[in-house]
């Protein structure tokens, strides 16, 4: 069975519905994650992503904040799903597919601006998630999955615009790293997007706040795509849709896509 997944985080679902669709009808990928959905479940707008073939989705709402949904054409019924750090939040939902692939969506928190949780609460809360993201999964010990997501850290040097001008900037700074790191290595997560393009700057976010982000290409590559060992060389065709950060309306996060043969 071969299928492509890509993750987004859409920042409104309901508000961003064209471009969803457009991306649907573009790019077909076989399952979609989408983060920060912003919507309690009963009104993600399903008819417009139905008639398209997307006739499975396993999803956690909350209105205005947070939310995840996975969305499908392959069958898939929902596996999991956790409120780590007990904040009340909807930030992961899991889906298993018919091959018995489990796909893990996390929209894990972003963490303020202050990177001291003496001070920032939202920093201690985002450190907070990662630790108990890594208990759960090294106990778990899980196999055939996928973790995608918004992780909201951009973990190597060529993953941000500046190395240097980030490191002490929320979601690149080194006890982030580390943190997220430690989940990377409770169950092997292998880094599909960076097993498939090793070497160069590489990003999936661009701040409102540039006026021209495409020329000033001041990004980080916040969103994910791991798998676990025993699946992770059947990934291949990694890439990042850059052009969606453009649509009308846009994201802005820009979808992450993987296929995986298995």
């Amino acid at each position: 069975m071969s299928f492509t997944l890509a993750t987004w985080n859409i920042n409104s679902v309901r508000l961003r519905e064209p471009i969803v669709l457009k991306l649907l009808e573009d790019e077909a990928p076989d399952v979609l994650c989408l983060q920060e959905c912003k919507s309690p479940v009963e009104k993600i707008p399903l008819e417009g992503f139905r008639a398209l073939g997307y006739e499975h989705m396993v999803a956690r709402g909350q209105k205005g904040y947070n939310g995840v949904a996975i969305l499908s054409r392959i069958p898939m019924v929902e596996a999991d799903s956790h409120d780590f750090a007990d904040l009340g939040h909807a930030r992961h939902i899991a889906g298993q597919l018919e091959n018995g692939v489990t796909v893990h969506n996390f929209y894990v928190p972003a963490g303020g601006d202050v990177p001291d949780r003496e001070v920032n609460e939202k920093f201690g809360q985002k450190l907070d998630y990662l630790t108990e993201m890594r208990d759960h999964f090294f106990k778990q010990k899980p196999g055939k999955s996928i973790l995608v997501g918004d992780l909201n850290i951009a973990p190597r040097e060529d993953d941000v615009w500046s190395h240097k001008k980030l490191l002490k900037v929320v979601s690149h700074t080194p006890v982030e790293v580390e943190a997220l790191a430690q989940v990377q290595d409770s169950a092997g997560w292998v880094d599909v997007t960076r097993q498939d393009i090793p070497e160069g700057q590489l990003y999936s976010w661009w701040s409102y706040r540039a006026k021209d982000w495409d020329a000033a290409d001041k990004g980080r590559r916040l969103d994910h795509v791991w798998a676990t060992p025993d699946i992770s060389n059947a990934a291949h065709g990694s890439r990042v849709l850059r052009d969606a950060r453009g649509w009308e309306k846009p994201s802005d996060h820009a979808p992450v896509f993987a296929s995986f043969d298995l």
